[in-house]
C-alpha cells in the first residue's frame, strides 16, 4: 500500500472502531487509547488521521447522517407522488434504516446530544438536511402546504428524533412498526390540508 492508502485504511479503521465504541460505552467514555487499541493502530497514527476525538466523532456522525439521508431520499423518490405514499416511504425508511443498527440509532439520536458542543453545528446541518427532505417530499403535493412548511418540517424532525431516543433507551424497546405507525400518524395529522 502507498502511504496515502495506509492513511486511508487507518482512518477507516478508526471510524469503524468509533462507530461501535461511541455508541456503547459512549462518546465521553471512549478514550483515544481504546479507539487505537480497537482499530489496531498506534496513538501516533491516530493524530495522523484526526486532530482529536471530537473530529472523529464528527466524521462518524456525518457518515451516519449521509447514509440515512441517501436511503430516505431514494425511498421518497421511488414513492408514488401522493402525500400518503411519500409519508409512508420517507418515515418508514428513516425509522427502519436507523433502527437496523442500534449503533446508528444511538449515535444519531443519543450520543450526538451527549457530545454537546462538539457536534452542535453538525447536528444543525443534519436537522436542516432532514427537514429539507420533508419539504421536498411534500412541497409539490397539491393542498399539502401548511402556512410555514419549514418550521413544521423542523418540528416533525424533532418528533421522530424523540421517538428514536425512546427506542434506544426504553427497556423493552417499543416495536419498530409501532414507531413507524406513530410517526406516520404525526406526519399525516400535521400535513393533511385543513377541511
Amino acid at each position: 500500500m502507498t502511504a496515502e492508502q495506509r492513511l486511508a485504511d487507518r482512518r477507516e479503521r478508526l471510524i469503524t472502531a468509533a462507530y461501535t465504541l461511541f455508541a456503547q460505552p459512549g462518546f465521553h467514555d471512549t478514550t483515544i487509547e481504546r479507539l487505537c487499541s480497537t482499530a489496531r493502530i498506534s496513538n501516533r497514527a491516530f493524530y495522523e488521521c484526526f486532530t482529536n476525538r471530537d473530529e472523529l466523532m464528527r466524521a462518524v456522525y456525518e457518515r451516519c447522517v449521509e447514509e440515512t439521508l441517501d436511503a430516505v431520499s431514494r425511498a421518497v423518490e421511488k414513492a408514488a407522488p401522493t402525500l400518503n405514499d411519500r409519508i409512508l416511504a420517507g418515515v418508514g425508511e428513516y425509522i427502519r434504516f436507523v433502527t437496523m443498527d442500534v449503533r446508528r440509532a444511538r449515535l444519531m439520536h443519543l450520543e450526538v446530544r451527549r457530545a454537546g458542543d462538539v457536534l452542535s453545528s453538525a447536528r444543525q446541518l443534519a436537522v436542516k438536511g432532514f427537514s429539507q427532505v420533508i419539504q421536498n417530499a411534500v412541497g409539490d403535493v397539491p393542498h399539502a402546504l401548511p402556512p410555514d412548511l419549514h418550521l413544521l418540517s423542523l418540528g416533525l424532525t424533532g418528533a421522530i428524533t424523540e421517538l428514536l431516543i425512546e427506542w434506544v433507551l426504553a427497556d423493552p424497546a417499543p416495536p419498530v412498526d409501532g414507531l413507524i405507525e406513530t410517526a406516520t400518524h404525526i406526519f399525516h395529522r400535521s400535513l393533511q390540508p385543513e377541511t
